[in-house]
């Protein structure tokens, strides 16, 4: 098992595939609506955060689009970044991105058992429903999801594609029926369906003015929905005619989920008010399919949910694919251990990678459940792909004077003055983000200081620079 060279095996479908997987799931059925509870004030605004959030998202896909170009490598952020900026930087850039998103693949897999939940209780299995609310159960299941997801990443290529392209249709036929919904029916009638299945219709608190410092907030928090295209640059060691599909699957990516998400969103929100949705939040976790539920006969309400279920759950495979050949790559640089870079003799996977992944991912689990608040891990998700994403536009933005020979071979922007221009735009876009979403969460009064997500990945970051310094001074003396 000491092969150490990755096949190119993942055509066009089968990147936008693993962008679209890592981008859709709780961001769609859950943040929008929870985010009435975890950004107060936001009301009415929740659609135009969501467009100002794609703001730096599309410059961050930018540069990792015409960086792909140049360097189509297993571990695409920290191959970019270590070779068009600096090594150490590149390694805080990925390692941010893979302990963020790892951690989030394992709040996924929590997330999604109340899904399961209330497709039992759709089902009137009352017994089953029960037991799914119990915390070894919860935990059990979501571990579960994981590592079977670890374990047909290990299969292969093959079984990875089987396994994600049917579930990114189905999740896109399921979510139409949301979709569909919203638009059909409107307030008038959500409400009159409220009064007819409770007898009455809940008061609700008066408009709220807007105010910028929280529309601020929500933008940044709402950032979140935008990560995942990156997943399609971690696997370009496996893209097939890399140099063309991987800035295409990017693209494309962005343009499929941005669309979805507005309609998505606007759907839901022409048909349930806001206040109500704000109300709602504060009482209980809400998802889309909960909320419509009053309009939809029990079919359509177990269609929507098991939708929502498969949305969850297609993040898993995409994102665990992308943390892996983080590690993959900083293996093959000496910066972690040789072994995490071989690869299965059959199925041409880094195995051990993919391990180590999936155990940081129950770690998620376990911090999810025992923190009461999946919103911390989403928290430090967005500050370490802000980090992230920042970082590639500075590379992009650095490369002509710190590696012209790698700039002459990027295709995408080959016009250095217009090229400079949209990184550095993307370089300030995402500080004033970071910056954002940093006061905002200072701010927030929380039980404990590790419930502050900026504390808990400066400390990891602490302990990156640690690991990074002791192996880069080892190879430094090797060479």
């Amino acid at each position: 098992m000491g092969n150490t060279t990755l096949q190119r095996q993942l055509g066009l479908t089968g990147l936008v595939a693993t962008g679209v997987c890592s981008m859709l799931g709780a961001s769609i059925n859950v943040v929008p609506f929870m985010i009435q509870k975890h950004v107060p004030g936001i009301g009415a605004w929740v659609l135009p955060a969501f467009l100002f959030a794609a703001i730096p998202a599309l410059f961050a896909a930018y540069a990792y689009a015409a960086l792909a170009t140049g360097m189509p490598k297993a571990g695409g952020s920290y191959i970019y970044a270590s070779r068009g900026l600096h090594p150490y930087l590149g390694f805080v850039a990925s390692f941010s991105q893979w302990f963020g998103l790892s951690i989030v693949i394992g709040v996924v897999a929590y997330v999604t058992i109340p899904f399961l939940r209330d497709i039992a209780e759709a089902l009137q299995w009352e017994g089953l429903a029960l037991g799914l609310e119990t915390g070894l159960v919860r935990i059990g299941l979501a571990l579960a999801l994981i590592w079977t997801y670890v374990w047909i990443n290990i299969r292969g290529l093959q079984s990875y594609q089987k396994s994600i392209i049917p579930l990114m249709v189905l999740m896109f036929g399921m979510g139409g029926v949301v979709i569909i919904t919203g638009f059909f029916f409107n307030q008038d009638d959500f409400t009159q369906a409220v009064v007819d299945k409770t007898g009455s219709f809940p008061l609700m608190e008066k408009s709220s003015d807007f105010k910028l410092s929280t529309f601020l907030s929500a933008g940044a928090l709402l950032f979140a929905s935008f990560i995942g295209f990156d997943s399609i640059a971690q696997a370009g060691g496996e893209a097939k005619n890399p140099g063309r599909n991987l800035p295409v699957a990017i693209g494309l990516t962005i343009g499929i989920v941005g669309l979805y998400y507005v309609l998505f969103t606007m759907a839901v929100y022409n048909t349930i008010p806001w206040e109500y949705v704000a109300q709602e939040a504060n009482q209980r976790d809400i998802t889309a399919p909960g909320l419509l539920a009053p309009l939809l006969p029990d079919y359509l309400i177990l269609l929507i949910v098991a939708g929502a279920a498969v949305a969850l759950i297609n993040d898993l495979p995409a994102m665990l694919l992308s943390v892996s050949r983080l590690v993959f790559a900083w293996s093959e640089d000496g910066i972690f251990p040789k072994t995490l870079s071989n690869l299965h003799t059959t199925n041409q996977t880094p195995y051990n990678a993919l391990i180590l992944s999936g155990i940081v991912a129950s770690v998620g689990v376990l911090g999810s459940h025992f923190a009461g608040n999946f919103f911390l891990g989403i928290d430090i998700m967005v500050t370490s792909m802000m980090v992230n994403f920042l970082l590639i536009c500075l590379t992009l933005a650095k490369i002509d004077s710190i590696n012209p020979s790698i700039s002459s071979k990027l295709l995408l922007a080959k016009n250095v003055s217009t090229r400079k221009i949209i990184a550095w735009t993307g370089v300030a876009t995402l500080s004033f983000f970071l910056v954002v979403h940093t006061y905002k969460d200072l701010i927030t009064e929380v039980e404990a200081w590790y419930f502050h997500s900026t504390y808990v990945w400066i400390l990891v970051m602490i302990l990156a620079s640690l690991i990074f310094f002791l192996k880069f001074r080892k190879l430094k003396k090797i060479h």
